[in-house]
């Protein structure tokens, strides 16, 4: 039963992502592009993505933290930690600026892979290879240490 209700959470996902546009760099770039604001071409529209998904996340966290524990699980999974470490200061710079090059995260690169476009299949290539990397590095000893 997980495995159809992951499954299914991630088709919605995907229909979600696909019907808002944002699989399509371009217009994920046109959004990141401030220069543009003057110039009468800057898309607006994944803030109001980013709003509608917060609006529907916040009460719905709201919602789900109100029960014991998870519908299929025995307890809830969450980060046991609030360090800000280099870990996550350089993760998430990384994050930030692949999305700002490319025009592709995660979230929207999956979804792009089904059109079949090679600028998906790269983007999605080179984040595994980085997901490998970062796990070479920290099962080298490379662990990180509190920034604040």
């Amino acid at each position: 039963m997980k495995l159809v209700s992951a499954l299914l959470i991630a088709v919605i996902f995907g229909i979600g992502i696909a019907l808002s546009g944002m699989m399509n760099p371009a217009k994920v770039l046109n959004f990141f592009d401030l220069a543009q604001i003057g110039a009468g071409t800057w898309d607006p529209s994944l803030a109001f993505v980013m709003g509608g998904a917060l609006a529907i996340t916040i009460p719905g966290y709201w919602l789900v933290f109100r029960r014991a524990a998870p519908l299929q699980a025995p307890r809830f999974q969450l980060p046991d930690t609030k360090v800000i470490d280099r870990r996550l200061i350089l993760g998430s710079a990384t994050f930030g600026i692949g999305w700002g090059i490319a025009g592709f995260c995660p979230g929207g690169a999956l979804p792009a892979l089904g059109t079949g476009e090679p600028e998906a299949f790269l983007f999605v290539a080179a984040l595994i290879g980085g997901l490998l990397l970062a796990r070479a590095l920290e099962t080298r000893g490379l662990r990180s240490k509190p920034a604040i």
